[in-house]
């Protein structure tokens, strides 16, 4: 497709988007006869400390805490008392080992690690070990060698053993993140420790953690991408980055430029972009498995359409300056597809994927589009705007019936930094979920379950069908009348008229995508959120 030049210039930062997170290794030596301990190598090991239960006093131990005390002759009992360690998952405190003072003295643990970390594991759920390791994560940073017992137990099934392995490597590598920015300074003094997990090995677990990687990885990417100032980050400079990332990867990639877009009858990229000094683009990323695998329905064909509005004013409908500070998030969606589809390629997904990303960025100008307006859209549809600060919906539909015509998708499914009611009703914990299939949406539910970004399912309530009703179009792309309430429902139902027949859910992650401090493996700023639920949900997917 051909490209065209942008008229405002960019500045290019000295940042690489779509780094590595740090390894993560297995060992099956136990606690007690690892040479990691003695060869001088480590610089911390961490050790899980448990809630107590009924009867018992202070924080018990587990895999690993009880030899560590042995090892380095310390009481750790004594020790989590004294600095009130509850055992929850999350807490950690790290114990610096002094180092003797003349060659006579001699101490327990002169030879082995200078720290020791204790680290509450809670019940030791997935979602406990998540926690855990992201408490590690920041205890540890800046070191270069951590060796943890954290997750494993004598006599856990091979299956267990994989899912705690999972969840803990997600919770380090998530938590390890730093902002490209941030990153440039820091990463050739400071890089994160690798992780050792020890008694751990075999295939599965070895799998397990792969698994956690990508997910991470991926998870990253998102970060990066979202992360990047808008000063940057144009459609242009979007696309080229999808470009790069792509072809490395081997996969397919299609970029359409405002010319094709034109032509093509993308109406609502084009008018959304209309506005600003650099023009929209469409890029499609598509990876075809290798094999002849997916279970015994075969090969399906999924489409992830993500929103990327690489900077948003509200247009017209200008946005008030407080609002317009995280904008140059508004893109993340289109991140989390691209995050995805790469994801499926690296963990040898046996399913067809695409990404297909609408990039614009919703700028003010002589030529934007105004309130009042008729777009027709891909396909033919007409929309009435009434608002130009609801133009994800217009970039999505346009994305969502393209696909639906063009690609033949089994599974449609959108996503999108979209609405602020989605906020104002889940809050930042959860996005909002809507579907045409129960099975769909049960599926992303459970992937979000066990990926820990949760979803909810929300309903698309035929009755509110009115507020999308125009007198003058096909559609009207927000209610006429603000009393209908329901205005991530109503986007949804938008969204609906345009992905035909298909099996479609539409991913509402305007309030998990964002973070105002770190927590746990959320970091502050752009979260990543999405990239892990869909790897998940496509990694299952029968």
């Amino acid at each position: 497709m051909a490209r065209t030049t942008d008229a405002r210039p960019r500045s290019a930062p000295d940042t690489v988007i779509g780094r590595t997170p740090p390894a993560v290794v297995l060992d099956g030596a136990e606690l007690g006869t690892s040479a990691l301990l003695t060869d001088g190598s480590t610089d911390a090991v961490a050790v899980p400390v448990a809630p107590a239960g009924p009867g018992d006093e202070g924080v018990q131990p587990r895999e690993g805490t009880a030899e560590a005390a042995a090892r380095f002759g310390l009481d750790l009992a004594e020790i989590a008392e004294r600095v009130r360690l509850t055992g929850a998952p999350g807490e950690s405190y790290v114990l610096q080992l002094p180092r003797p003072v003349g060659s006579s003295v001699v101490l327990p643990w002169s030879d082995l690690p200078p720290r020791l970390v204790l680290v509450g594991v809670g019940e030791g759920t997935p979602g406990d070990l998540r926690r855990a390791g992201a408490a590690l994560a920041r205890a540890t940073r800046g070191l270069g060698r951590v060796v943890t017992t954290l997750g494993a137990h004598r006599g856990q099934s091979a299956s267990d053993q994989a899912t705690a392995a999972r969840a803990l490597t997600e919770g380090y590598l998530l938590a390890a993140y730093t902002p490209p920015s941030a990153a440039a300074r820091t990463a050739p003094e400071t890089p994160p420790a690798e992780l050792v997990l020890l008694g751990r090995d075999g295939g599965r677990a070895a799998a397990a953690v792969e698994a956690g990687r990508v997910a991470a990885q991926a998870t990253w990417l998102v970060r990066d991408l979202a992360t990047t100032p808008s000063s940057t980050k144009n459609p242009a400079w979007m696309a080229d980055q999808a470009v790069r990332l792509a072809t490395a990867a081997g996969l397919e990639v299609e970029v359409r430029g405002p010319r094709e877009l034109e032509a093509q009858g993308f109406g609502g990229i084009v008018a959304v972009g209309a506005g600003s000094a650099s023009p929209p683009r469409l890029v499609t990323v598509g990876y075809t498995p290798s094999t002849t695998g997916g279970g015994a329905h075969g090969v399906r064909h999924v489409v992830l359409v993500g929103k990327g509005i690489t900077y948003d004013t509200g247009g017209l409908s200008i946005k008030p300056r407080e609002a317009m500070v995280p904008m140059k998030t508004d893109m993340t969606g289109a991140a989390v597809a691209l995050a995805a589809v790469l994801g499926a390629a690296q963990a040898g997904v046996g399913h067809r994927v695409t990404a297909v990303l609408p990039l614009a960025e919703n700028h003010f100008g002589g030529a934007s589009y105004r309130p009042g307006d008729v777009l027709r859209l891909f396909g033919g549809t007409t929309v009435e705007i009434a608002n130009t600060d609801a133009e994800g919906r217009l970039v999505l539909a346009d994305a969502l019936a393209w696909a639906d015509a063009a690609l033949d998708p089994d599974v449609l499914v959108d996503v999108a930094t979209l609405t602020g009611a989605a906020t104002l009703g889940l809050g930042k914990q959860h996005a909002a979920l809507y579907g045409s299939d129960d099975d769909l949406v049960a599926a992303l539910v459970e992937a979000g379950d066990a990926s820990g970004e949760l979803a909810w399912h929300m309903p698309l309530v035929d009755e509110y069908e009115e507020a999308v009703r125009s007198d003058v179009a096909d559609l009207r792309h927000v209610p006429s009348d603000k009393r209908i309430g329901g205005g991530s429902i109503t986007a949804a139902l938008f969204l609906r008229h345009f992905v035909g027949q298909r099996r479609w859910a539409h991913l509402d992650i305007a309030g998990p995508a964002r973070s105002t401090a770190d927590r746990h493996e959320v970091t502050e700023g752009a979260t990543g959120f999405g990239a892990r639920l869909l790897l998940r949900y496509l990694s299952d997917l029968q």
